[in-house]
């Protein structure tokens, strides 16, 4: 496909949730993002302008879970994030969003659970919808 960039692990603490406590309890939410594009004209340069900041995809991710408003599902967190990157980075062919809820109440032990949202130029026809 094409060069991509890996951003892993990204954590922040907010109020997302069905249930009511947790739409007033902070709790962590973990991102991961993953996006593809072609390295060449920003590496033959070597300027930044040429390519998309890892910084850049961390904030878009804080600007939804930390500063956006609260929302119900996971499955909108990774939507909106996804689409918002999508829509500010043109020079992209896609880009995979995962959101981790580690203290998801699920009353079981558990390892992780996590929803992965993926957009494509080729897939949406070349156009974008931030939710």
């Amino acid at each position: 496909m094409a060069d991509r960039i890996v951003l892993t692990g990204v954590e922040f603490t907010a109020c997302h949730g069905v249930l009511p406590e947790e739409k007033t309890t902070p709790q962590p939410f973990v991102v991961d993002a993953v996006v593809w594009l072609d390295f060449r004209p920003a590496a033959g340069s070597d300027d930044l302008r040429g390519t998309v900041s890892y910084v850049d995809l961390a904030t878009i991710a804080e600007e939804v879970i930390v500063a956006g408003p609260p929302r119900d599902l996971i499955e909108t967190l990774a939507t909106v994030i996804v689409e918002t990157i999508m829509e500010r980075f043109p020079v992209l062919h896609a880009a995979e969003v995962t959101v981790h809820k580690p203290q998801a109440p699920i009353g079981k032990p558990f390892a992780d659970v996590a929803v992965v949202a993926r957009r494509s130029r080729k897939r949406m026809g070349g156009a974008t919808t931030v939710a």
